[in-house]
């Protein structure tokens, strides 16, 4: 009997060991954890909830400060400036206590923006060598989960980690370079808050305040609220989990092998005789406007006798989005989302000699398309099939039968609540709860999905760097903008761009702001790609526009930026700050200047370095009164730089007004 008294007394210390926290216990916000960096060189607010008239004690690095709590159950402390270093312990202590393990002292950034911030090192340039070796434990890492609200929030759920193989290669490729490159260089902890979301604009970003109080901004709140009062909104919420369940669904069917599967469309002799027929390559837009889902595709082709037997070579271009492909009923090969650009790689896939036979066979694609142009997207040289070993190609271009078996696009959730392009929704879940960490500063990629709205963003990018400002209260903490890079087909003439008129909104909020600056990538795009994998030389130029900017050194941290002009005959002079060593053109003669009269019409110009300034001129301009430079979605080429290798800032001196501001 005493046995199992014994028993039971050991069970009963055992659960309540393990037992659910108190709801009176002393909790600390989720942006501290084990491994985490506090700023150096300021007061370091520590806070979180406990129950309302007690007292917390925060102790760290031989300091100790006590806190009572509020009515609203919240309380706070600030420890007093540190230098740099660690690794220490913190303890905060109330009704429970709780300690924080291998932290450190240095330099906190916020890393934000869209999903070129978003772009992980595991997708970078040379990936696998840059991974082997983040080996950097006082590098220590920190990202947000993607969460929106209506709402602020107050209380975040992440982790820190120490920076290492495991750790940096589904981390932020932009914000690791940058914070590898200052750690390089001043040679103190750095800490990196990662808080991103792909393909969401400025507006999600910033305060509801801020936007429903601006005329210009009010619109976009406005057409958000009548989202929101619409009485089917919880339909369609629910039409939005069906589309999220069908793209989880769809995404699982592509990129890894899977078992033979008896599909009877894939099959050769299958009758598709109510199959329409579509032109390949080129995309589906021309023959299904705006779809966006599921197809089918289907083409005949005659395999010669001495082919039989022999394993065969199928190259398809690339396809827009993800590919399963057939042939005779078997799966050749599969592209999904695990490929990093996977909508522009080319598909090249191998049939086994067992599956080929003389005459007729089938080849099928089973293709899926969320966004964009959908299909095959690719040259028509570039699909074809062969004996793999060489030898005379097959065109695959041409006529290819296809099917729709779904569509995804109406399925689309509005941009309501639970929207993370909702005006304010990633600001209250992703950004607020963060405040008031203390921090250096932040970096900031994105306005591709604002290009089409720059004269707004020229407006809408100051009001949420100011919103963050003023809700962190830690002043004019330094801010620095990644400048869009080259994307899409080189213009074969100048004209107007809204890419161009973007940048120029992100060179003037850099300008205008104090403590702020920008990265360029006008030189690193790549014109099929919207994610150019070279990241490193974007956290590089962000780093030394940090060690200008935060932290005072005497370096050339931007390229030329133009300052002024002067008309001299049939000839414009241009003159330079950020001039540094000197002005170069690599790789030739200079590209990319247009140079245009009274009448507005822009020609290419020839353009040659004179010292520290420029001259530009064209045989079809006698009165020029106006230059542009690199003024294209994707000026290729542009390639004015200064000796210390930073490409000059994209610019125009003229003022006339744009595309966004003549659709406003």
């Amino acid at each position: 009997m005493t046995g199992k008294i014994l028993s039971f007394a050991a069970m009963f210390i055992v659960a309540t060991a393990f037992a659910a926290p108190n709801a009176n216990d002393v909790k600390v916000s989720g942006m501290f954890s084990d491994n985490m960096v506090l700023q150096r060189g300021m007061k370091v607010p520590v806070w979180g909830t406990a129950t309302a008239g007690g007292t917390v004690e925060v102790k760290f690095a031989g300091q100790t400060k006590e806190a009572k709590v509020g009515a609203d159950n919240k309380w706070m402390i600030k420890l007093s400036p540190m230098k740099a270093g660690g690794p220490f312990k913190m303890t905060v202590s109330g009704t429970n206590t709780q300690e924080f393990k291998n932290t450190m002292v240095g330099d906190v950034w916020i890393c934000s923006g869209q999903s070129n911030m978003q772009f992980s090192v595991r997708h970078s340039m040379n990936s696998k060598k840059e991974i082997t070796e983040a080996d950097y434990p006082n590098i220590r890492l920190y990202t947000a989960p993607k969460k929106v609200s209506v709402k602020p929030l107050t209380d975040i759920k992440g982790q820190w980690s120490t920076c290492s193989p495991s750790t940096v290669k589904n981390f932020s490729a932009v914000g690791y370079f940058f914070g590898r490159d200052l750690y390089k260089d001043l040679k103190v902890p750095i800490g990196l808050i990662h808080t991103s979301w792909g393909g969401t604009p400025a507006e999600s970003w910033t305060t509801f305040a801020t936007l429903e109080n601006d005329p210009d901004f009010k619109p976009i709140t406005d057409k958000f609220k009548r989202t929101c009062a619409d009485k089917d909104i919880v339909k369609k919420n629910i039409v939005y989990k069906e589309y999220q369940a069908l793209l989880k669904k769809t995404r699982s069917s592509f990129g890894k092998k899977r078992k033979e599967i008896d599909l009877p469309w894939i099959a050769p002799g299958f009758d598709d005789k109510d199959w329409k027929t579509m032109q390949v390559p080129g995309g589906w837009q021309k023959n299904m406007k705006n779809f966006e889902g599921i197809v089918n595709f289907r083409k005949e082709i005659e395999i010669p006798a001495d082919w039989a037997g022999k394993d065969l070579a199928v190259s398809l271009g690339a396809i827009d989005e993800y590919d399963r492909t057939y042939f005779n009923g078997h799966d050749i090969g599969s592209i999904g989302r695990a490929v990093p650009s996977f909508w522009t790689v080319p598909r090249k896939y191998i049939v086994p000699g067992k599956f080929v036979k003389a005459g007729k066979a089938e080849l099928a694609v089973y293709l899926a398309n969320e966004i964009g142009e959908g299909g095959f997207v690719g040259k028509p040289e570039e699909m074809h099939i062969s004996l793999k070993d060489g030898g005379k190609e097959k065109s695959l271009a041409g006529e290819w039968k296809y099917l729709v078996k779904a569509s995804i696009k109406k399925m689309r959730q509005p941009i309501g609540p639970e929207h993370p392009r909702s005006p304010a929704g990633l600001y209250n879940a992703m950004i607020n709860p963060i405040i008031p960490y203390a921090i250096k500063g932040a970096i900031w990629y994105q306005g591709e999905s604002n290009a089409s709205r720059a004269y707004q963003y020229r407006k809408l990018l100051p009001a949420m760097i100011n919103d963050w400002r003023k809700n962190w209260k830690q002043g004019d903490f330094p801010f620095l903008i990644v400048q869009l890079a080259n994307f899409t087909a080189p213009p074969k003439q100048p004209g107007d761009s809204t890419w161009a008129e973007l940048r120029e909104a992100q060179t003037m909020t850099a300008e205008s702001l104090p403590n702020s600056g920008q990265a360029l990538a006008i030189d690193i795009g790549e014109a099929k790609d919207i994610h150019p994998k070279n990241k490193q030389d974007v956290g590089h130029r962000l780093a030394l526009a940090a060690r200008k900017i935060a932290y005072g050194q005497n370096i050339v941290y931007s390229g030329p930026m133009y300052k002024a002009m002067k008309v001299e005959g049939n000839k414009i002079i241009l003159s330079f700050k950020h001039v540094g060593g000197g002005l170069i053109s690599k790789g030739g003669p200079l590209k990319q200047f247009a140079i245009a009269g009274k009448d507005k019409k822009f020609a290419w110009a020839n353009a040659k370095i004179e010292g520290d300034k420029v001259a530009v001129w064209s045989d079809k301009v006698k009165n020029p009164v106006a230059v542009r430079y690199a003024w294209a979605n994707n000026p290729e080429g542009c390639n004015l730089y200064n000796k210390e290798g930073l490409p000059a800032v994209p610019f125009r001196t003229d003022n006339w007004p744009g595309i966004t501001e003549k659709n406003r």
